[in-house]
């Protein structure tokens, strides 16, 4: 796989595809490399952090597009790929004199994913995303925050990575239809199409109902009690998805389930403060152990606000495989965010993948890349 990407869209499908076995070849520019490797602090003797949580399971070589020499190892790398993906604005490969014509004649199996910030055609094809513009432009913000006049970008790039995630599975698809055909194809996505792409409930609440979503804080807008509540010496989150699990609720806590107004979801969620009032009135003799005790034996779903060093300390991420240890050219023994999917033959059995690659220092493989494509 050829990886001419760089920031996090683009890197982040790359790095899913290499957690599932594909090489993957990331093609940097000269003297600087992706650009997320100047993005910080935090660096660790030189090394961006941003960096690292996008690239394990990459080589990586210095390539100039420009530069006849440098052209023909790409171009050699093209001819041997099943995939290349780039996000470079729209028209910037064509100009490269890399376009998906040219792409296609050099190697006619080849999958090709491009991933832009607002697509690749319509009035505003062409502008520059990056991911808060994106999550702003694409909704998210407006359902994010403690109220509606706050708009709230995620604590993560979410467009990003979701752009990645989609950006995966259509190469996946796209390889799987290449099994039929014996020919490659472009796949295309965006930063907005991710956005729009989790809407969810939140997109058919306007589209089917005529209700424009609202930040509603830390509560849902059509579920109740499902939320964040406060206790006697902090919080914990509930979510009571289902009239069985409300009466169930209101047994252990000595309320009425057929209270006035609160009988059913959709009540309770037109009476949300109130609800959410009946509730923390409950829960302010309790501290965040003892309720979670609780509602952990009512069969309540309820769970607590970790912080990430306890979500990376928690026997239950180890026990899923979310934490990696690999070894870096130049940091020694790290520890990495870990794959997030397992696989299992029909016995059981996990089939654990070992030996991830660390991500790479600047042009790491640039001498073994050049001598594979001689």
């Amino acid at each position: 796989m050829v990886d001419l990407s760089r920031a996090l869209a683009g890197p982040h499908a790359t790095m899913m595809l290499g957690d599932l076995g594909a090489r993957v070849v990331k093609v940097e520019a000269p003297g600087r490399g992706d650009d997320t490797r100047g993005w910080g602090p935090p660096f660790v003797d030189g090394e961006s952090t941003y960096f690292l949580s996008a690239n394990r399971n990459k080589e990586s070589v210095c390539l100039d597009l420009r530069d006849d020499a440098d052209r023909a190892v790409l171009l050699a790398l093209v001819r041997r790929a099943d995939v290349l993906v780039e996000n470079f604005r729209t028209g910037v490969m064509e100009r490269l004199g890399l376009g998906p014509d040219v792409l296609g004649a050099l190697n006619p199996r080849l999958v090709q994913l491009s991933i832009t910030g607002f697509g690749h055609d319509g009035p505003e094809g062409g502008r520059p995303g990056y991911d808060q513009i994106a999550q702003g432009e694409g909704g998210l913000m407006s359902v994010t925050g403690p109220a509606p006049d706050d708009p709230q970008k995620f604590g993560t790039p979410i467009c990003d990575l979701l752009a990645g995630m989609y950006g995966a599975y259509g190469v996946l698809a796209a390889l799987r239809e290449r099994e039929s055909t014996g020919r490659g194809q472009v796949v295309r996505t965006s930063l907005l199409a991710a956005a729009v792409g989790v809407h969810g409930f939140q997109g058919t609440r306007w589209t089917i109902a005529g209700e424009v979503g609202r930040a509603a804080g830390n509560h849902h807008s059509s579920i109740s009690p499902y939320g964040l509540f406060r206790c006697a010496d902090g919080a914990v989150q509930i979510a009571v998805g289902s009239e069985g699990l409300w009466r169930r609720f209101c047994a252990g806590f000595g309320l009425d389930p057929d209270e006035p107004g609160m009988a059913t979801n959709p009540q309770r969620a037109a009476a949300r403060a109130d609800v959410v009032e009946l509730v923390e009135k409950v829960f302010a003799d309790w501290t965040a152990d003892a309720l979670l005790d609780r509602l952990n034996e009512l069969g309540v779903p309820a769970g607590k606000v970790r912080s990430l060093d306890e979500v990376y300390a928690w026997e239950q991420t180890l026990s899923q495989g979310l934490l990696i240890e690999v070894t870096h050219e130049t940091l020694g023994t790290l520890r990495l965010p870990g794959p997030p999917l397992r696989f299992f033959d029909l016995s059981g059995q996990e089939r654990t993948r070992t030996g991830h690659r660390p991500p790479p220092v600047l042009d790491q493989h640039g001498r073994s890349i050049r001598h594979w494509v001689e």
